[in-house]
């Protein structure tokens, strides 16, 4: 039976050799040209409320593609299925992030981009992401009619037609780099006695964080910049569990500052992006982890706080509640979205959006692409230390005191029965969870049971067979109470009390 083609929270993954198959993505390709031809395409509701005009497709398409195994390969299947059609392609020499390519749309006045990633997901998978011309995630109304387009069988294709075929090529991470250039504060960083170490997690924005620090002349070390398609075992994703290495060497080079006369002030901090460069994180200088939601909480106080900038905030429905008390602080309305960010993405082209952020560590900002940039967002927040003159973690400890306590932990559960697990909670309607009283009960995104202190959210995952558990409260040990009781009851080992 042919495989439906189904586009989730971010573009269409599967599993390399049993889902994402050469056949599939020639399917894919194929429904992607159909839609650029297609009299419907013209008529979306999307570019009405964008107040944008769809891109002939003779501005061609850009494709770039991940570090993962064969990305490559399977850029060039997209690209021959859109050559078949006449339509103009150009294909990134070399791995980029997802960023530069959605930059790239953009500069190069493309109609369309793809990218070959499936970002944060684990080493066996692979995906395609549609940029639309205006930079950002393809919205849900086009995916459907991509979807609708893809055909049952894939094209015919001559076996010589998967060969390095005499694709153009587009320089992507030039243009993406001063772009980013023009977005910092490079004085800022450069007065700042920084010393950074950079992680790539073996991603495809190795480099691109290190060449800028290059150039302003801030001394850096870089962690996992080489070439692993199995990503250390794990999905490259900047969550705690997976950066002791970026922790083992932030901890020995803080020995050896200390070591070292006169290098003890160093600022030292570590940043972190994730397989495709749109997500970020971050450790301070004692090893210590500093997760997205608080990332998303330094950027926006600095950029309302210290920049006086203004605009709507947008934040996911499963990242924590500081962005509601700190948006609160300098009179800035709050829109909550689903996860995807594809739907943070469509308020930054039809509102005033300051920052939009989500709980995997994607945000974006005003004056740039409609798209999550780890890249950029890893150079603010060195900037925001360099500003400051202050460590990460007295920075962090210093909100803080501000909004009040705030940790954040999440679980992700392999469970056939994720759907019905949430299914189920929605239909109980508990007055009560984990011993703790809920005050409200929140869906729109999964099932999220609001405390006096916090929340817990269960949420089935649109790109892997994954229940998400997902919680934040002002006690760390409270965080692993509540998720143990979380796993218990999703497990079907406790009851609802």
């Amino acid at each position: 039976m042919t495989q439906a083609i189904k586009f989730g929270t971010d573009g269409w993954r599967g599993v390399i050799a049993r889902d994402f198959t050469v056949d599939n993505v020639a399917r894919v390709g194929e429904g992607v040209a159909r839609f650029l031809l297609s009299e419907e395409r013209l008529k979306l509701e999307c570019y009405r409320r964008w107040r944008a005009t769809p891109a002939d497709p003779e501005r061609g398409v850009l494709i770039g593609y991940d570090m993962r195994f064969m990305a490559r390969q399977f850029a060039q299947v997209l690209a021959q299925a859109l050559r078949r059609h006449r339509i103009p392609v150009r294909l990134a020499p070399e791995p980029v992030p997802t960023p530069a390519l959605s930059y790239g749309v953009v500069h190069h006045r493309a109609a369309l981009g793809l990218m070959v990633t499936a970002s944060h997901n684990p080493p066996e998978y692979l995906g395609v992401k549609i940029k639309t011309e205006l930079g950002g995630a393809a919205p849900p109304e086009l995916t459907k009619l991509v979807e609708r387009l893809t055909p049952e069988r894939p094209p015919a294709l001559n076996d010589d037609e998967l060969d390095d075929g005499p694709f153009p090529t587009v320089d992507l991470k030039g243009p993406f780099l001063e772009r980013v250039k023009a977005l910092i504060d490079a004085k800022t960083l450069q007065r700042a006695n920084l010393r950074v170490v950079v992680d790539a997690m073996y991603g495809s924005a190795r480099g691109y964080i290190a060449q800028v620090l290059e150039e302003l002349g801030i001394p850096h070390i870089t962690v996992r910049h080489g070439r692993d398609p199995y990503f250390g075992g794990h999905g490259p994703e900047p969550i705690r569990k997976y950066l002791t290495p970026l922790k083992a060497v932030l901890r020995a080079e803080a020995k050896r500052l200390k070591r070292g006369r006169g290098r003890a002030r160093s600022l030292l901090v570590g940043v972190v992006t994730d397989g495709d460069g749109d997500r970020v994180a971050a450790m301070d200088e004692n090893g210590e982890f500093v997760d997205p939601h608080r990332c998303f909480a330094l950027l926006l106080d600095y950029l309302a706080g210290v920049k006086g900038l203004r605009g709507k905030v947008v934040k996911s429905f499963t990242l924590g509640d500081m962005a509601f008390k700190l948006a609160e602080l300098y009179g800035l309305p709050v829109d909550e979205v689903p996860v995807g960010f594809k739907y943070i993405s469509e308020k930054l082209l039809t509102d005033d959006v300051l920052i939009g952020g989500e709980e995997s560590g994607g945000i974006a900002v005003k004056g740039h692409i409609p798209e999550r940039d780890g890249v950029l967002m890893a150079l603010l927040l060195l900037e925001i230390v360099a500003h400051h003159q202050k460590p990460l973690s007295e920075l962090v400890d210093g909100l803080m005191r501000r909004v009040g306590d705030h940790h954040y932990d999440r679980r992700d559960l392999h469970l056939e029965e994720r759907v019905e697990v949430v299914e189920k909670l929605k239909r109980a309607e508990p007055k009560a969870f984990a011993g703790k009283p809920v005050v409200r009960i929140e869906t729109l995104d999964g099932v999220k049971l609001r405390f006096e202190d916090g929340w817990l959210l269960f949420r089935a995952s649109g790109t892997e067979p994954l229940l998400r558990l997902y919680c934040e409260l002002s006690d760390p040990d409270e965080v692993q109470r509540v998720l143990d009781e979380a796993e218990r009851f999703a497990r079907g080992e406790r009851a609802l009390l």
